[in-house]
């Protein structure tokens, strides 16, 4: 009888552990069925992307789309300026976001938990909101066309996630290191950039990487306060295949291919570090 028993448990855990698998493969292959879609869309004939199937075998692989994309889609213009933007945004984010939430999380000052309510309110403001006085505020400011102009825009909306993922972090750092480095005599600045932000590689990490995926794919600020050809970022390649009467479907998904790979690359490299800084972030803050 306990041999038995034995045995339907010893089965019963065997079904939970393939029912668990294969709810994670199920899982897993939701995540990655859109880039497979993309992928195969990409090296169709235009003609082939019409109809019920949701996959086609492409007879042959048509990657005269990719040789379309990188050269009718401008790809190497825009991403050499998708490379400056987000380059310089994501380093804007991390340096004001870590300062911020050093201020917050770590001096004493009366106002710091009213001012970090007020970084972290800026994550329930719409893009959409700010779109028409931000165009007012950058043409008096005459940044409209400009790299900065879009720069500015991109550190402002990656702040309030950046600052909440950097105070989690460091408010679960002891404070003694602080207080023994002021005893030897190092200043706010010293302590900050050479004793707090070394420790701090995990949501710098993880801060970069989502700053990169976030900026890298964006298209509607881009598209407001860009107008000028050389200055346009990547996913305005996909609008070069659009017609008035037909569009390059085939080149279109080929774009989006390209644009998708580093950040694809990226998170597979990093993703550790971002899922380990997100959850500081959240159980600490």
């Amino acid at each position: 009888m306990l041999l038995q028993q034995k045995m339907i448990n010893r089965y019963l855990n065997t079904v939970k552990k393939l029912l668990f698998y294969l709810f994670l493969t199920s899982l897993l292959v939701i995540q990655i069925f859109p880039i497979i879609w993309l992928l195969n869309f990409s090296l169709l004939r235009n003609g082939d992307l019409f109809g019920s199937h949701l996959l086609k075998i492409p007879i042959p692989p048509q990657w005269i789309n990719y040789v379309k994309a990188w050269t009718q889609g401008n790809i190497p213009v825009y991403f050499l300026n998708s490379t400056i933007i987000v380059f310089f945004s994501v380093l804007g984010t991390v340096v004001v976001s870590f300062m911020a939430a050093y201020a917050c999380a770590r001096l004493y000052w009366k106002l710091s938990g009213f001012v970090f309510a007020f970084i972290l309110l800026g994550m329930t403001v719409p893009i959409h909101t700010t779109l028409l006085p931000n165009f007012i505020w950058f043409g008096f400011f005459n940044i409209i066309n400009t790299r900065t102009g879009v720069i500015i825009a991109y550190i402002a909306f990656g702040i309030s996630f950046s600052t909440l993922v950097f105070s989690g972090f460091l408010r679960g750092i002891p404070r003694a290191m602080e207080e023994s480095a002021f005893i030897d005599g190092a200043g706010l600045a010293k302590i900050l950039f050479k004793i707090i932000a070394p420790m701090s590689q995990t949501p710098l990490v993880t801060v970069s990487i989502i700053s990169f995926l976030t900026n890298w794919n964006e298209f509607i600020m881009a598209n407001t306060f860009i107008a000028s050809e050389r200055l346009r970022t990547l996913p305005f390649s996909i609008i070069n295949f659009e017609g008035q009467y037909s569009s390059q479907y085939a080149a279109q998904f080929a774009v989006m291919m390209l644009i998708a790979l580093p950040p694809i690359v990226l998170f597979g490299i990093f993703n550790k570090q971002i899922m380990a800084g997100a959850l500081a972030g959240s159980v600490k803050g």
